[in-house]
């Protein structure tokens, strides 16, 4: 493997203007077609497989005018202090709002509050449930601005009038969350390097490989639904390791400069060892992302497609832009040209793997245990999906969602729809009546409407209102009561059932994932490092790093800890039911990053003659620099993300930091120098039959070991005695 790479990155060094052309007129080809043949992105997302969505797959079916798939909205009225609703001239205020309103654009049914018994028994409080004939991701900002502007005559009325539901979600752009991640990287690369070339060639490289990358997600948009997010996140992880890859073949350039290599040579011989590590860590990466598709999800297995190929995208860039820019850069990258010098001073990184492969195991318990401690939030986790009660407080869909609890109870906001298949009915009234009848009878329930039948008279529809609120416990055994009734023709959907079918499909989908994950990422590492001990350490300290990050996630955004710092004060509630799993294939990939980097250069120590605590201090000390940047550039990266808009992504963007935060500074560079001081030479231990069957990537490099030239001394360097 390394004989290869270093083939390729002397010759992109050669051919380096064919190489930057190329690469251009790829961005090229891709801006051309995001721009030409991009398509709108969507919000809405299906679960396969569950009842709730069998039960609006049946709606859409033989009920299609129940907008089982559209948008909707909530107005919600309230009183003003001392009248009532249903005062005469109150009435006739929401009435004629009502009547606006149905006249919207894209509406398709605007329920009249009073004959719909959608008022509250107080008579403080209304609403009228608005329905669209599009779905959520065909929702304009036009539409709601009609929808808002019809019912503004019963504000200057006196009453107080919100808006809630998915119909009226906030159409934000993204922000340019991702510039503070650009000036992080910009910062620390600068620092690292002490160059501006060396500094702006991973920018660069990074910035022209996420730009093909995101420009082809948004021309496939003009083919296939593809959600919002997906573009945001695909961005976000190919930023982040692009910058990373680009950064460690940066690195090895410049110590292969310094060995007194000329510049030609020193490419072929970074992209050799480095590149060879940049490789299998993408690999992993990508491993972890298209294993995503396993959870037979579409909305996951889109995002982690769109993110991999974002990866490998970043992955070539590194193997071919970035040694063609070596080309052009030659010296420049250090700054001015350095010989070898020998250090009088130890760096920080050797002083820091001295004194953990001195005292391995109290850094060792210090460590788990501090991650143990910060995973103990972790136990009180719960899933849920984001709903107007996690809105901003501020917001129209906060506030309209907290007057409909107030005036009908907590249970309102999180109804639940009966969906009862009559078509092999005697009767399908009587067989309605009696579904309704039998749910009326469970505990948990305080009301049941009256079916609705479709035009045919052989499906109808109920709404459940729950006595318990959409997230807790009560109405998730509500939810299971009903689907435990002795019925074959009912089923249970809307937002709250969904909710919970998703939470237990992705808890189902969980172990399988993990398995298939782990178990071919061990393979490769395993092939990488020609090691058992050292692939389950690894894996260990993957998990040490989920169970932290997680713990944290509930502390923020479940508990509220530190809520004002990152903005989401008062939006505290449930994590995101896809977060987990979509979360631990992401973080598993970046853990074996740090893994690779750091081990492969303690590896190539070990198989160049250094003894094991030896090989352990100098490969930490070479890569310690560069992984301390990697991580810190990760970080800023993805904390520029908590930022968004997207309840999602900021989630994501907090956990990816964490992540990298706990895996690179406390498991890669604390506890895995500890076990490999402990391991002494049984680190790199592996059966002979294993080790004949396994092929020898070479990832350290060893077929490219040669003396370097003897380095030029300058002549104001000599001793006059020389001279």
């Amino acid at each position: 493997m390394a004989t290869y790479l270093y083939r390729l990155g002397r010759f992109a060094f050669r051919r380096r203007r064919l190489v930057v052309l190329v690469w251009l007129g790829l961005l090229a080809v891709g801006v051309t077609g995001a721009a030409t043949l991009s398509g709108p992105t969507g919000g809405g997302f299906s679960i396969p497989g569950t009842e709730s969505q069998r039960a609006i797959d049946l709606l859409e079916q033989r009920f299609p005018e129940s907008g089982a798939d559209g948008a909707t909205a909530r107005v919600v009225f309230q009183a003003p202090p001392g009248e009532k609703l249903t005062d005469p001239e109150n009435t006739a205020v929401i009435r004629s709002t009502v009547q606006r309103m149905s006249s919207a654009p894209l509406v398709g049914q605007a329920a009249d509050p009073f004959q719909s018994r959608s008022v509250s028994a107080d008579g403080l409080v209304a609403f009228s449930q608005v329905t669209y004939t599009v779905g959520v991701d065909e929702m304009s900002p036009e539409a709601q601005d009609a929808l808002k502007a019809a019912a503004e005559p019963a504000r200057a009325a006196g009453l107080t009038v919100e808006y809630g539901g998915d119909a009226m979600q906030v159409q934000e752009e993204q922000s340019l969350t991702e510039v503070l991640g650009i000036a992080v990287a910009a910062v620390v690369l600068l620092i690292t390097f002490g160059s501006l070339v060396a500094a702006g060639l991973p920018l660069l490289s990074a910035l022209i490989g996420v730009a093909i990358g995101v420009a082809v997600i948004t021309a496939t948009t003009g083919f296939i639904d593809i959600g919002e997010g997906t573009p945001i996140l695909a961005l976000m992880i190919g930023l982040a390791v692009g910058i990373d890859y680009a950064l460690f073949i940066m690195s090895r350039y410049r110590h292969e400069l310094a060995e007194g290599f000329e510049p030609e040579e020193a490419t072929g011989k970074a992209v050799g060892t480095a590149g060879s590590a940049v490789l299998f860590a993408g690999l992993t990466v990508v491993i972890a992302l298209v294993g995503l598709l396993v959870v037979g999800i579409p909305f996951l297995a889109q995002m982690g497609i769109a993110a991999a190929f974002t990866v490998v995208i970043a992955v070539l860039i590194a193997l071919t832009l970035v040694p063609a820019l070596f080309g052009f850069a030659g010296h420049r990258v250090q700054g001015r040209r350095t010989t070898r010098k020998v250090r009088t001073k130890p760096t920080a990184g050797r002083r820091w793997a001295g004194f953990v492969t001195r005292n391995p195991i109290p850094v060792l318990l210090v460590a788990v245990l501090g991650l143990g401690v910060v995973a103990v939030p972790v136990l009180d986790l719960e899933l849920g999906l984001p709903d107007d009660s996690t809105a901003a407080p501020e917001s129209s869909q906060r506030k309209a969602y907290e007057i409909l609890t107030a005036g009908f109870g907590p249970g309102f906001n999180g109804p639940l729809m009966l969906v009862v298949d009559g078509a092999g009915a005697s009767d399908p009234k009587a067989t309605a009546a009696e579904v309704g009848t039998a749910v009326r009878a469970l505990p948990g329930v305080t009301a049941v409407t009256p079916p609705t039948f479709n035009p045919a008279g052989d499906t109808a529809l109920l709404t459940v209102i729950p006595s318990s609120g959409p997230s807790t416990p009560e109405t998730k055994e509500l939810v299971e009561a009903i689907r435990d009734l002795p019925r074959s023709d009912v089923a249970v959907t809307g937002a709250t059932a969904f909710n919970i079918d998703t939470s237990a499909k992705l808890g189902a989908a969980l172990a399988p994932y993990l398995l298939l994950v782990v178990g071919l990422a061990f393979l490769l590492l395993m092939l990488v490092f020609r090691s058992i001990l050292v692939p389950l350490k690894a894996t260990l300290g993957f998990l040490l790093t989920v169970g932290s990050t997680f713990g944290a996630v509930v502390a923020v955004f479940q508990w509220g800890w530190f809520a004002d710092l990152f903005g989401i004060e008062g939006q505290t509630g449930p994590v995101i039911s896809m977060l987990p799993v979509f979360l631990v294939g992401i973080v598993f990939g970046l853990a074996m990053d740090y893994q690779v980097f750091l081990v492969t250069r303690m590896r190539e120590e070990h198989v160049h003659g250094a003894e094991p605590v030896e090989a352990v201090v100098d490969g930490f000390s070479h890569g310690a620099r560069v992984v301390t940047a990697a991580a810190v550039i990760m970080i800023g990266v993805f904390g520029g993300f908590i930022l968004s808009p997207e309840t999602f992504v900021r989630e994501i963007g907090f956990g990816l930091a964490i992540a990298v935060a706990i895996d690179a500074f406390v498991v890669r560079m604390t506890i895995v120098p500890a076990v490999m001081a402990l391991l002494g030479r049984s680190a790199w231990w592996l059966p002979a039959w294993l080790d004949r069957l396994l092929p020898n990537v070479d990832v350290e490099g060893e077929s490219l070991r040669t003396p370097p030239p003897a380095p030029a001394i300058p002549e104001r360097e000599l001793e006059p005695a020389a001279r």
